[in-house]
């Protein structure tokens, strides 16, 4: 805090006036010594912070209570394979074999929302995005479960053959985004990924939850999370187009609606790094 008091301090004696204490005039010393005072810890909500900082209302709850649905407890797992190039169809083969059993066993708490490989962006790569329906704890039964599935760890030991790497998160829904529900086809699905500055989410939350009703006119909105394991302070939108070309005109009438401009210019400062895939459904995809 002792920087931010020095340059507050500084910032204090040019609105005063004055170039600042000097030995010998100690009206300007009580000046700026009281406007530091006034500058402290117990005067937060005061006028004069106002005039240097933002004012961001304290938040005492974590962002998963304050973002996410209330009337579910979802959890959802998304996973980026990257694939041997030469394994992509087989890859892809023993994948379609396997992952809708689970999909539509009954004592399993999850369930396929989305299945693809990427098309324009990291080559070679499958993107899996499941749901738990019951949260953590459905997630927990679910893995316990798949240590006794034979057929399941056979899978996975051949799929290990196939990979050059893997990587996981675990995610939340906004509360604000559309719930991903099935779709019939044929789409390509974008999904956008954004990493954030720590300790922006709640402000990126606020910016969306007023702009997504610019995205809704052409059902492309098709799910928003933000991750809470794995690599913090990541979302990702995923989005559905009929083709490019309707992506790319969905796009620009968006830019046509009055307010849309206004979430670009607020958000794209939270931004740290930016990243879009654009993707083909496989066969076994609820989203198609």
């Amino acid at each position: 805090m002792a920087p931010r008091l020095c340059s507050i301090s500084a910032a204090a004696r040019r609105l005063l006036g004055g170039p600042g204490p000097r030995a010998g005039d100690a009206a300007a010393a009580a000046a700026a010594a009281a406007a530091a005072r006034f500058y402290s810890k117990d005067n937060e909500g005061s006028w004069f912070r106002s005039l240097f900082v933002h004012k961001v209302d304290p938040r005492k709850d974590a962002h998963s209570t304050l973002l996410s649905k209330k009337e579910t407890s979802n959890l959802y797992k998304i996973q980026f394979h990257n694939v041997k190039p030469e394994c992509l169809d087989a890859y892809n083969s023993l994948t379609e074999a396997v992952l809708p059993k689970l999909h539509l066993d009954e004592d399993y708490p999850c369930s396929l929302v989305g299945n693809w490989n990427t098309w324009y962006g990291e080559q070679d790569q499958a993107v899996h995005l499941w749901r738990f329906s019951g949260g953590y704890p459905a997630l927990t039964d679910c893995m316990n479960k798949l240590k006794n599935n034979k057929e399941y760890l056979e899978f996975r030991e051949e799929r290990s053959q196939m990979l050059h790497s893997r990587r996981n998160q675990l995610l939340l829904e906004f509360s604000f985004w559309n719930e991903p529900e099935p779709r019939a086809g044929p789409n390509i699905y974008e999904l956008r990924t954004y990493k954030l500055k720590p300790g922006t989410m709640i402000e990126w939350g606020n910016n969306w939850a007023r702009a997504i009703k610019y995205r809704q006119e052409n059902q492309e909105a098709v799910g928003g999370f933000y991750s809470q394991i794995g690599e913090l302070y990541v979302v990702h939108h995923l989005w559905a187009y009929k083709d490019l070309q309707s992506r790319n005109e969905t796009r620009n009438a968006a830019w046509r609606k009055t307010g849309w401009d206004e979430n670009v210019y607020y958000t794209v400062p939270l931004v740290r790094h930016m990243e879009c895939r654009v993707m083909i459904p496989l066969k076994i995809s609820p989203l198609q």
